[in-house]
C-alpha cells in the first residue's frame, strides 16, 4: 500500500484528521497493547524479555494501560534498556508528519511556526513524510554535564544570522532532544545522574505537556511518552533524585535478576554469541549450569558489593569465552567438534573478574582468587544436581591408592580419554550426564572432567594449579584427651592439693 504524500491525500486516508489529531502517543501505545493482549498472553507482549512474565511485565502493562510515565528501578544487567526499547513494538508502523519538521509536527495541528507557515502557504499540497517506530524512540544517557539546552533547546545565533531573523524570532530556536521526540517515546537512562536543575526542567513536560525554551515566550505542547531507568540506591530522597520529579512519575517498577538457574540459562543462550561459523559444537548442559551458577554464587557472596550487583552480562561474556577456549583447543588439535570443558570455565576468568565489584575482604584476596572460589562453588552445586547419592568411591579410591592424572585445557580429547580410562569406574559414571561410550571422545572427556572437578570441589580428591588430579589431603586424626581414669589422675590430684 502506497502512503499519502500530500496533506490533501492524507485527509482521505486512514490517517484522517479526526483519528490522527485526537490520538496521542500514550493512547496509541494503549490501543496497540490492548490489541496484542487480545491475541497473545502477557508473556508475549515483549518478546525476548525472559524471567519477567509474572513480575515486571504485568506491571509495565498496567502502567501503559494507565497512560503513565514510568521508571524501571534495578541493578545493572537487568534488561532495563532492552525493555524500554521494546516499547517501540507497540507503536504504529508509520506515523505521518510534515516533511522537514524538526519536531515531527502533526500535519493537522502543527505546533512550530515554520510548519504553520508551510501549511498556510501550501495548503493541501504540503508534503508529508513518515517515521518508523524505531525513529520515534529517542534515548539519552543521563550524565552530570547534560544541560537544559541539550534536553529542551536554545536560541541559535547562527540560524538567526543565516536566515536574516531577529533573535526574538521563533525561527531561531534550536530544538533539544525532548522536542525532537515529539509524538514518540523519550527515554532517560540513569535518571538520578541528571543535575538537580535539569530534573526541574522536566516538570512542565511531565505535568502540563509543554516546554519553554530559554525563557523565551514560546510554548510547545509536546506529545511525548516519558520513560526512565535508575539504580534503586540512587533513587531515594537521600540520593540524587529530587522529590517533586519522583512524585510526577506515574509508576515505579522494580526489575530483578533471574529467579532460577533455568531462566538465567535461557537469557544467556539468547544473548551470548554461541553460533560460531566454524566447527560443529556441542554445548553440555552441565557447563551451561556451572557458568550460570557462577553469577548466582557471586550475587550471594559477601566479598562482592551487593549495591553494584552482578550483571547478567557476566554469564553471557563467560559463555562466549568458554566457547572460544574450546574452539581454540579444537582448532589446535584438529578436532571435529567443539565441546567445552570445565577447564574452559577457569580459562574464562577474565570475563568474570571484570564484572565483579569487590568489598574490602574480596580486594584483599584478589579478584582471581574470588573468581576461582565462585567457579568451585558453582561446580559443587551443579555436581550435586547430577550425582547426589551416586557411589563414586571406586574413583576416589583409585586416587587414594596413588593414582594421578593431568588434564590440561589444551590436551587433545583422544589422548585425554585414553588416560581417563585408567581411572577405575570413571567412564562408567557418565550416565547421569547422558553421555555413553558411544559418544565422541570430546564429549566423554568433558563429562569425565566434570566428575573429577566435582569431586575436587567437594574436597574428595585434590588438584594442583597445573591441573594434576591426585589424592585429597588426609585430615589429621583428632587428638583424644585422656580420660579422668588415666594414670595421670593422681598427679593432677596431687597438684590440686599442693
Amino acid at each position: 500500500m502506497s502512503l499519502p504524500r500530500t496533506l490533501g491525500t492524507l485527509r482521505n486516508s486512514i490517517y484522517s484528521e479526526e483519528r490522527l489529531s485526537t490520538r496521542r502517543v500514550k493512547d496509541e501505545l494503549r490501543e496497540n497493547l490492548i490489541a496484542r493482549l487480545r491475541e497473545k498472553s502477557d508473556a508475549s507482549v515483549f518478546p525476548g524479555i525472559v524471567g519477567y512474565d509474572d513480575t515486571v511485565v504485568p506491571q509495565i502493562i498496567n502502567a501503559i494501560l494507565s497512560r503513565h510515565n514510568f521508571i524501571l528501578l534495578g541493578l545493572r544487567g537487568q534488561a532495563k534498556s532492552r525493555i524500554l526499547r521494546a516499547l517501540t513494538t507497540l507503536l504504529d508502523p508509520h506515523m505521518p508528519y510534515i516533511e522537514g519538521c524538526e519536531v515531527h509536527d502533526d500535519p493537522y495541528v502543527p505546533i512550530c511556526r515554520r510548519c504553520r507557515e508551510e501549511v498556510a502557504r501550501l495548503g493541501d499540497e504540503t508534503q508529508i513524510a513518515y517515521l518508523t517506530p524505531d525513529q520515534r524512540y529517542v534515548e539519552k544517557l543521563a550524565t552530570p554535564d547534560v544541560t537544559i539546552a541539550d534536553l529542551i533547546g536554545d536560541i541559535d545565533p547562527i540560524k538567526a544570522a543565516r536566515g536574516g531573523h531577529e533573535l526574538s524570532s521563533e525561527l531561531t530556536v534550536h530544538y533539544g532532544l525532548l522536542p525532537r521526540a515529539n509524538r514518540g517515546i523519550f527515554a532517560i537512562n540513569e535518571l538520578p545522574d541528571l543535575a538537580g536543575k535539569i530534573q526541574v526542567g522536566l516538570f512542565n513536560i511531565m505535568q502540563e505537556g509543554d516546554v519553554q525554551i530559554k525563557g523565551y515566550p514560546i510554548r510547545l505542547p509536546l506529545d511525548v511518552a516519558l520513560v526512565f531507568s535508575a539504580n534503586p540506591e540512587d533513587y531515594t530522597a537521600r540520593g540524587k533524585i529530587i522529590t517533586p520529579l519522583k512524585d510526577r512519575i506515574g509508576s515505579e517498577i522494580r526489575t530483578h535478576y533471574p529467579a532460577t538457574v533455568e531462566e538465567g540459562i535461557a537469557i544467556t543462550a539468547q544473548e551470548a554469541w554461541t553460533k560460531r561459523n566454524g566447527h560443529p559444537m556441542h554445548l553440555p548442559n552441565y557447563v551451561q549450569e556451572v557458568i550460570e551458577r557462577v553469577a548466582f554464587a557471586a550475587r550471594e557472596d559477601k566479598k562482592i558489593d551487593k549495591r553494584s550487583g552482578v550483571s547478567q552480562r557476566l554469564p553471557i561474556s563467560a559463555m562466549e569465552n568458554v566457547i572460544s577456549n574450546a574452539e581454540r583447543r579444537a582448532i589446535g588439535n584438529d578436532e571435529k567438534v567443539v565441546v567445552p570443558r570445565i577447564s574452559d570455565v577457569y580459562a574464562a576468568l577474565p570475563a568474570i573478574t571484570g564484572k565483579l565489584e569487590l568489598e574490602y575482604e574480596g580486594e584483599m584476596k584478589g579478584a582471581d582468587h574470588v573468581g576461582r572460589e565462585l567457579i568451585r562453588a558453582a561446580i559443587a552445586k551443579t555436581y550435586d544436581e547430577y550425582y547426589t547419592g551416586a557411589n563414586v568411591q571406586q574413583i576416589v579410591q583409585w586416587f587414594d591408592l596413588g593414582g594421578e592424572i593431568q588434564l590440561s585445557d589444551s590436551v587433545p580429547a583422544a589422548e585425554a580419554l585414553e588416560n581417563l580410562k585408567d581411572i577405575q569406574g570413571l567412564i562408567d559414571k557418565l550416565g547421569p550426564l547422558r553421555i555413553s561410550q558411544k559418544d565422541s571422545a570430546e564429549q566423554q572427556v568433558s563429562a569425565a572432567e566434570f566428575i573429577l572437578e566435582g569431586l575436587h570441589a567437594h574436597k574428595r580428591i585434590g588438584r594442583s594449579e597445573e591441573r594434576v588430579f591426585k589424592a585429597g589431603e588426609k585430615k589429621p586424626e583428632p587428638v583424644r584427651e585422656k580420660s579422668v581414669e588415666s594414670e595421670d589422675r593422681p598427679y593432677r590430684q596431687r597438684r590440686q592439693f599442693n
